[in-house]
């Protein structure tokens, strides 16, 4: 299965990122032929006032975005995992960090909403306050595809390893982390995190991410990029450099079988009170 990771940088001009990510998608079909691809979180719409985010963000299955990705996943007979997109609340007041899949021919196949909220204050003084917008999400999500079992999971969800964990009881054999890591935090923890969560679990982790600068208020701020692949032992498969573009990996199930049987931790896990 040839995937293809999309990294985007976003900002609040949600006619602008559309545009970047139908380019961008063009650009990968024509030219590497993939049967999956991956938009990174939010890839709609970053930056802006709580108001630029609550106008730009679409009821379910209604918006321009959602309408795009399946678009061009049936036209060009791909999967299209769409990142992360903001989903209007039931009452408009509030957002929800939405991940919808598409099969080949267009058709809604996965939903997820972001379980774990980044609220923090990083190092430099930022201030980051998710749930004061954001409604988590509880349920985990799989989908099949060509043969895999993907399961889903958002940006500062890679720091639960619980998470992964139960997505793996339920027989996944690759995940999907569409982020907007920080600049910060991203260039010492990202690909040690991404590559732990993958030997953890013996599975493939492909993780598109944004990069780049955009504006919140009247602050700059920047995210990290380095939208990678890794597979199950650990190994990052390819990398995007930093700028937005695209890279593409292979995964192979029967490398899935090889490594979970050369080290069989998952029937040695024991359970803890």
């Amino acid at each position: 299965m040839k995937t293809t990771l999309i990294q985007m940088n976003s900002v609040a001009d949600k006619a602008a990122n559309l545009a970047q990510a139908r380019r961008l998608i063009e650009e990968a079909c024509a030219q590497e032929r993939p049967d999956w691809i991956g938009l990174p979180e939010v890839f709609d719409f970053l930056g802006g006032t709580r108001e630029d985010k609550l106008a730009a963000s679409e009821i379910l299955r209604e918006g321009p975005a959602y309408a795009l990705a399946a678009e061009l996943a049936a036209r060009h007979g791909v999967f299209i995992h769409a990142g992360s997109l903001l989903e209007r609340n039931a009452g408009g007041d509030g957002l929800s960090n939405t991940t919808i899949v598409f099969d080949r021919k267009g058709r809604e196949i996965a939903l997820y909403r972001k379980i774990h909220m980044f609220d923090v204050v990083t190092p430099d003084g930022a201030a980051y306050r998710e749930s004061a917008l954001f409604t988590p999400g509880t349920e985990l999500t799989t989908y099949e595809a060509e043969g895999f079992k993907f399961g889903c999971a958002i940006c500062y969800d890679l720091r639960f390893p619980a998470l992964f964990q139960a997505l793996a009881a339920r027989g996944v054999d690759a995940f999907v982390l569409p982020a907007a890591f920080t600049l910060l935090t991203g260039k010492d923890h990202w690909e040690v995190l991404c590559r732990a969560r993958a030997i953890e679990t013996q599975s493939y982790f492909l993780a598109p991410a944004q990069i780049g600068p955009h504006r919140i208020k009247d602050e700059i701020r920047h995210t990290y990029g380095h939208s990678l692949v890794c597979d199950p032992w650990g190994h990052v498969l390819a990398k995007a450099s930093d700028a937005p573009g695209f890279v593409c990996a292979r995964l192979d199930r029967a490398l899935v079988q090889k490594t979970r049987a050369a080290n069989p931790v998952a029937s040695q896990r024991r359970p803890f009170a």
